[in-house]
């Protein structure tokens, strides 16, 4: 077999694979960084998320009625 025809297609493929790769782990740790900035912004403006939140607002509201 004449494997050295192929090599540049070999390794040319495993690097497009392995940049796309790293360029999904940035995206996501790019994305996780800006989400959790507006998690972040949106506690700090007492609005809450979950049915745990849910709950706290209900005990909340009651609390001023």
């Amino acid at each position: 077999m004449e494997d050295g025809n192929h090599l540049l297609f070999i390794v040319a493929a495993y690097g497009a694979a392995g940049g796309v790769v790293a360029a999904l782990i940035a995206w996501v740790m790019l994305d996780y960084r800006t989400q959790s900035a507006k998690l972040a912004q949106f506690e700090s403006k007492g609005i809450v998320r979950g049915i745990a939140g849910q709950a706290a607002a209900i005990r909340e509201a009651s609390k001023d009625a």
